[in-house]
């Protein structure tokens, strides 16, 4: 999806998605200890923001101006830099970040393997990188997302793109989604790595 379809998704004043952060995100990052997070892909900023609270100091990365601007005002006084920049040409400091997340980005493959690699790249020594995806299945066994099967990865392509970290996970996961008929089930693609601690 380009940037002005998702400008107007973000445009008005409601949040599109849920202010709560993703389940993953909160499971995933129980254990880690606050220090520099990298949202890439961050939409309306509620994974960032999260984290700010859990005192992360945060780079939050969308090319959404309305997204970003709507991150910034659910984050008045938390510690989240707001980045506007399209992530096929973002390169984030090397080594930089204790923790990087990529959440649904809706890109074809060749664009995944470059941020996932630019991302890699990003994370500092005793570093983590999480990355969760619908899933390629979900197009004909799950709930919503993306219907188009050119952008949607299976966990083993995401951690076959991962490189310099040793995968921890890569699981097919189920996510509940409540829907006016009541709960669904969405199939996820979940990915952790870490880079080892430098001597």
């Amino acid at each position: 999806m380009d940037k002005a379809r998702w400008d107007a998704r973000y445009s008005g004043d409601e949040l599109i998605w849920s202010a709560e952060p993703n389940q993953y995100l909160v499971e995933e990052a129980a254990d880690l200890r606050p220090g520099r997070a990298l949202d890439l892909a961050s939409g309306e900023g509620r994974n960032a923001i999260w984290l700010a609270r859990q005192g992360w100091k945060v780079t939050g990365v969308d090319f959404s101006d309305a997204g970003m601007n709507k991150a910034r005002r659910h984050s008045a006084g938390l510690d989240i830099e707001w980045v506007i920049a399209d992530l096929a040409d973002y390169v984030p400091e090397p080594g930089a970040f204790d923790l990087v997340i990529i959440f649904y980005l809706h890109v074809g493959v060749e664009t995944r393997r470059a941020v996932i690699e630019r991302a890699c790249r990003a994370v500092a020594s005793g570093g983590t990188l999480l990355i969760a995806a619908h899933h390629l299945e979900n197009l004909e066994h799950g709930y919503g997302g993306p219907q188009d099967p050119a952008i949607l990865p299976t966990e083993a392509e995401l951690a076959s793109e991962v490189r310099g970290l040793e995968i921890t996970k890569a699981d097919r996961v189920l996510r509940e989604v409540d829907t006016p008929e009541g709960p669904k089930q969405a199939i996820d693609a979940l990915v952790r790595a870490e880079r080892a601690h430098s001597l």
